[in-house]
């Protein structure tokens, strides 16, 4: 057996076992890289240490960090309560103000996963207040955080992006960030007509929106729901003066609902000189980013320093809601794919693919390929590992490369709607008063539905005409 062959056997194992055993993927990917770097590749502890992504690991340090802040001093709860209020009533728009916050949220930076515990447990509050249906709502909330989730500073941009310059592929941060947004945009309206979004309109406007909301809290102060299978850990907690919401995912493995018989007021936040100060932080990020192309990592551990310096009792929280979880897994994978490199793998696998004799079967086995593990494993480590083996698949030029890293991404990450997924098991826990058994059975169709089309649409789209 090649090196080669046996390279990408290990690798398959372990997806395999991340996704069985719940072991965070980014360690075994570690462990991978050790025993294969050194037992097969013949590489030293240079070597393996060669494709570890120390820019990466500042941006996710610093992001999260930053955006942990935001959670601790309660200016996220501020800003899910003020798009609240702008819909003055009107049920229909609610599931659209969720879709777009979050969408927000992670575009701005946060993690998918945390931005999901965020916004889940009030939409699906509102969703249980007003009868809208939970699969709606549920719905619109993933798809929105994966609506933003590729923009120029978040975590899923600057993975993918970070990814398509380090192999010198032809790329667009923008253009991947538009078709991410469209498809998913598209995919909630679909959503929307489909699970009585009509019905809302019909309905018009609430006589009495709520200024407060009394809602079902979870045992001991949490709900907690079965993570993606790579131990990724997302947490939302609302503090501060004015309010108090919290909903966490941990690698528990289980699902539990809200106790019955109690609850507790959730009122909407005011503005302190904390949050004022944090969402300034926030709108500099994205200045800083975008307008001065300073790099986020160095500019968002920067703004979250200052923070600290400043309110250091919200530091002493964030810290431990930095997902380091999420720079384990990510952090892990690159470092494998970086052994994967230093081997000749990436080049044999690519050689491999191309040699199917059709570039366009190729390509659409790619986007499957990845939609269909990332609902069961991790979409970031999916990511992480199929485009760069299919980098000498793209560099031979018969597929536009930005239409294809654009419909990989897409693939990887609209799946996360599945109750195996950390988001969809977030938005299963946060339901309250519904049947939870069916409403997995819902969530589960639906994400098997979404695997079946969306690749397939994506790849008609945005490989067949050969975009980049």
């Amino acid at each position: 057996m090649s090196p080669e062959l046996i390279s990408i056997l290990v690798l398959a194992v372990v997806f395999v076992i991340a996704t069985t055993r719940s072991v965070n993927m980014g360690a075994l990917a570690f462990a991978a890289a050790f025993a294969v770097g050194e037992l097969v590749a013949d590489l030293d502890a240079d070597g393996i240490f060669a494709g570890f992504p120390g820019d990466l690991f500042v941006v996710l340090v610093g992001v999260t960090y930053l955006f942990a802040i935001a959670r601790a001093n309660g200016t996220t709860d501020w800003l899910v309560h003020a798009s609240i209020r702008l819909v003055r009533g009107r049920v229909a728009l609610i599931p659209w103000v969720m879709f777009f916050l979050t969408g927000t949220l992670t575009a701005i930076g946060a993690v998918s996963p945390a931005a999901v515990a965020i916004v889940a447990p009030i939409a699906l509050s509102f969703a249980a207040r007003y009868g809208i249906s939970p699969l709606l709502m549920g719905a619109m909330v993933v798809h929105g955080a994966q609506g933003g989730g590729f923009s120029p500073i978040s975590i899923y941009g600057t993975i993918v992006n970070g990814i398509v310059e380090r192999e010198k592929l032809p790329g667009s941060e923008i253009t991947l960030f538009l078709t991410s947004l469209a498809a998913n945009v598209l995919i909630a309206g679909v959503v929307f007509v489909l699970f009585g979004g009509l019905k809302l309109w019909a309905r018009g406007g609430s006589p009495h929106p709520p200024t407060t909301e009394r809602r079902t809290p979870p045992p001991a102060g949490t709900v907690t729901a079965s993570p993606e299978r790579d131990g990724t850990e997302a947490t939302a907690i609302g503090s501060g003066t004015g309010g108090t919401a919290t909903a966490t995912a941990t690698g528990s493995g289980s699902g539990t609902g809200p106790r019955p018989g109690t609850s507790v007021d959730v009122e909407a936040p005011r503005l302190t000189p904390s949050r004022i100060a944090t969402l300034g932080a926030l709108l500099a990020l994205v200045v800083a980013v975008l307008v001065l192309e300073l790099d986020a990592g160095l500019t968002a551990i920067t703004l979250a320093a200052t923070l600290s310096a400043v309110w250091p009792d919200d530091s002493r929280k964030a810290v431990n809601q930095i997902a380091w979880s999420t720079v384990l897994l990510i952090c892990g994978v690159l470092t494998y794919v970086g052994v994967l490199d230093e081997m000749g793998t990436i080049t044999w696998a690519g050689e491999g693919v191309s040699g199917i004799g059709v570039p366009l079967l190729a390509a659409v086995l790619l986007c499957y390929i990845g939609a269909v593990v990332s609902a069961f494993a991790s979409s970031v480590g999916i990511m992480g590992a199929l485009i760069p083996l299919a980098v000498p698949f793209l560099a031979q030029g018969e597929i536009g490369a930005v239409g294809m890293i654009a419909a990989l991404a897409i693939s990887a990450t609209v799946v996360d709607v599945s109750p195996f997924s950390t988001n969809g098991a977030l938005v299963l826990a946060a339901a309250p008063d519904v049947d939870r058994e069916r409403f997995f059975r819902q969530l589960m169709i639906y994400g098997a539905i979404v695997v079946a089309v969306v690749p397939a649409v994506v790849w008609l789209v945005l490989v067949v005409p050969g975009f980049g």
